[in-house]
């Protein structure tokens, strides 16, 4: 009897239109090769067999059923209710909307595929493809990338693993950095510059429009002058010209936020924020009013390690039987519904574990130890490295 969430992938013959994919709500599509794969949490087999009995009541064709995933603890939300004890929360949503697409919240950060520094090839290139597979088999239904990771390695990687890419496959990128031979990062924030990204990132990923485009401030955060404004501009006139679909921000503060709503729709804001780094809640919660996006870039705020060393994560983690970093990834997950992860790993097993986090339950007491744990304080990173340095060992927050 299964008595834990499982995350199944269902494949069916044919195309569903979105009349169909609309009786199964807690289920991520992807359309491929003439088929339809469904990808979700399901808690347990009454919910497995409700999904099955509407295929069958929709006569549809039932090709595979494969269990990918089970969390080791059952949430709280799905154990069997006390009489005595008010109803809890219903689980989170694993899935969410990215413009007017619905997007699984889990996704790839597909920078740590490229060497040492995110420059040059991987040590195994095979190895780097496999995961960007295996992250696809997950359910992983947005990558985010840049043609400046390597520069071109990552995405050549992406591009020799998955082209052609699956139907709801979203590929985000970012420009406003570019590589010097030594390998440093420099500023491309000249709107010409943001123009020569674009179409770097087309060339590289073999695309004719990218799904999302992050503007990233590189360089300072104080959006002087008019300069602001004419990169929102540069990025609107290649969406005109069908280049790219949506934009969104990068490294930037709520208040340039505002000034660019004046001028462009935003997508999505990616900043720095995780469990032990938390200065960005002022924006996080103007994304939250203006139902925008929230993407945390380095959710781990400094890797597994620096989690592990906070007592609260660690009973956290003990209670759900879950690792320190999945319960960095699932706090961040409880804090809006529309926060989307990105973690990015170079190893399957680590991927793995990251996607098993969309699973974990976090309830009040949870949260308010964690909560407790924040406030006692920890050492916390700079918020920006400089870009004028030679490139450490990793880059952080690229």
């Amino acid at each position: 009897m299964v008595t834990r969430p499982c995350l199944y992938t269902i494949r069916i013959n044919g195309r569903l239109g979105a009349t169909a994919l609309s009786a199964f709500p807690s289920m991520a599509p992807e359309l491929e090769d003439g088929q339809t794969v469904l990808t979700g949490l399901l808690k347990d087999r009454s919910e497995l067999f409700g999904v099955l009995g509407q295929l069958e009541a929709l006569g549809l064709d039932l090709l595979e059923l494969r269990q990918i995933q089970r969390h080791t603890r059952m949430p709280a939300s799905t154990r069997q209710a006390d009489p005595k004890k008010p109803p809890q929360e219903p689980a989170m949503n694993p899935t969410t909307v990215l413009g007017d697409r619905p997007i699984c919240r889990m996704g790839f950060g597909a920078m740590q595929l490229a060497g040492p520094g995110v420059f040059g090839p991987p040590r195994d290139p095979d190895a780097a493809r496999a995961v960007l597979r295996r992250a696809i088999e997950l359910g992983v239904d947005h990558i985010d990338t840049s043609q400046y990771y390597g520069p071109d390695v990552v995405n050549d990687l992406i591009r020799e693993a998955l082209y052609p890419y699956p139907e709801n496959l979203r590929l985000v990128t970012k420009v406003g950095a570019r590589r010097d031979d030594a390998g440093r990062v420099l500023p491309a924030q000249q709107p010409k510059e943001l123009r020569v990204g674009v179409e770097e990132n087309l060339r590289s990923l073999r695309l004719e429009r990218l799904d999302l485009v992050n503007l990233r401030l590189v360089g300072g955060r104080d959006g002087s002058g008019t300069l602001f404004e004419e990169q929102l501009g540069a990025l609107k006139e290649l969406r005109q010209e069908g280049k790219l679909d949506l934009i969104g921000l990068s490294n930037v503060d709520r208040a340039q936020v505002q000034r660019a709503l004046a001028v462009a729709d935003i997508a999505e804001i990616q900043n720095l924020y995780s469990i032990i780094d938390r200065r960005d809640e002022e924006t996080l919660v103007f994304a939250r009013e203006r139902e925008i996006a929230y993407v945390p870039f380095f959710p781990l705020g400094g890797g597994p390690a620096r989690s592990a060393g906070s007592t609260a994560v660690v009973q956290v983690a003990d209670k759900h039987r879950a690792t320190p970093a999945q319960i960095a990834l699932a706090w961040l997950l409880a804090r809006y519904d529309r926060m989307l992860l990105i973690p990015g790993t170079s190893s399957t097993a680590h991927l793995e574990e990251n996607v098993a986090a969309v699973s974990i339950q976090l309830d009040d007491s949870d949260l308010a130890a964690l909560d407790r744990g924040a406030r006692r304080g920890t050492a916390r990173p700079s918020r920006d490295q400089s870009v004028t340095k030679p490139v450490p060992k990793t880059i952080k927050n690229a």
